[in-house]
């Protein structure tokens, strides 16, 4: 009987102390948070268009010689 009163002053302890580190870290993620500013990213160069690739057409069948 003394070690599960041990173990529960244990867990207690224990549980104490996550419950303390959850509170001083505060929440996961950004609930809680400001909202981070949105990072505006200049428009690319307008490349020098290229030319469309050819329509892909049906397979192409060859004569085999037979030997």
């Amino acid at each position: 009987m003394a070690s599960e009163s041990v173990g529960g002053i244990f867990g207690a302890i224990v549980a104490a102390v996550v419950l303390a580190v959850a509170v001083v870290f505060g929440p996961i993620g950004q609930y809680g948070k400001p909202p981070k500013p949105a990072k505006v990213e200049p428009a690319p160069a307008a490349a020098p268009a290229a030319p469309a690739a050819p329509a892909p057409r049906g397979p192409i069948i060859r004569e085999v010689p037979n030997q």
